[in-house]
């Protein structure tokens, strides 16, 4: 009778370590299916936006507005990366670009919402048409700012690098040329004194 409980014992161990594998996996398999499905969404939406911005009128002309805007604000992203993959102070510069992220994927939303708006209604409202567009040119010119600043930082240490180089080049290539040549007299009194030294150092 002891043995079959520890068989049973056993066998009810394996069966609840099989199930905590078993309830592992089925959570990495919905959490994994969900980033899936969530990826699968926004390629279908980029792709969506690319084929709209394709076509004429105002709406092709907003989802262009939007392609405009992600490509700025992906540029300026990576230029702020690479800024500080060199460890430049930047000071809250990172904030400031998270800040506008955040507010460039409130403007991509209205704009997606206006374009989606005017493929089905035959009205057109110029007066948010005109202020998306005004919002638009504020976004993306804040995003050039921030780029030119960042290049403009990196010619200069660029510039110091190779004005340093500069110098040291002259330098060197200056005390090459006005090294004075060996003396063949004064090499051949070295040789004399060290053979006369030798000489005195024999028994």
């Amino acid at each position: 009778m002891a043995k079959i409980g520890e068989f049973l014992v056993i066998v009810l161990v394996i069966l609840a370590f099989l199930l905590l594998l078993g309830g592992v996996g089925i959570y990495l398999l919905v959490k994994l299916g969900r980033k899936a499905a969530v990826r699968a969404k926004q390629a279908t939406a980029r792709l969506s936006t690319h084929v709209n911005a394709m076509g004429t009128g105002d709406a092709a002309e907003v989802e262009r507005l939007r392609l405009d805007l992600r490509r700025e604000v992906s540029l300026t992203r990576q230029a702020v990366e690479h800024a500080q993959s060199l460890g430049w102070g930047l000071g809250d510069l990172p904030r400031l670009l998270a800040d506008l992220t955040s507010q460039a994927d409130v403007h991509d939303g209205q704009l997606g919402m206006y374009a989606q708006q005017r493929r089905v209604s035959p009205y057109v409202d110029h007066a948010t048409l005109d202020r998306l567009r005004e919002h638009q040119a504020k976004l993306t010119a804040m995003c050039a700012r921030i780029r030119a600043d960042l290049l403009g930082d990196q010619v200069q240490h660029t510039a110091t690098g190779i004005a340093d180089l500069t110098s040291r080049t002259d330098l060197e290539i200056e005390a090459r040329r006005h090294a004075p040549a060996p003396d063949p007299l004064d090499q051949i009194d070295e040789l004399y004194r060290r053979s006369m030294e030798e000489r005195k150092d024999r028994p």
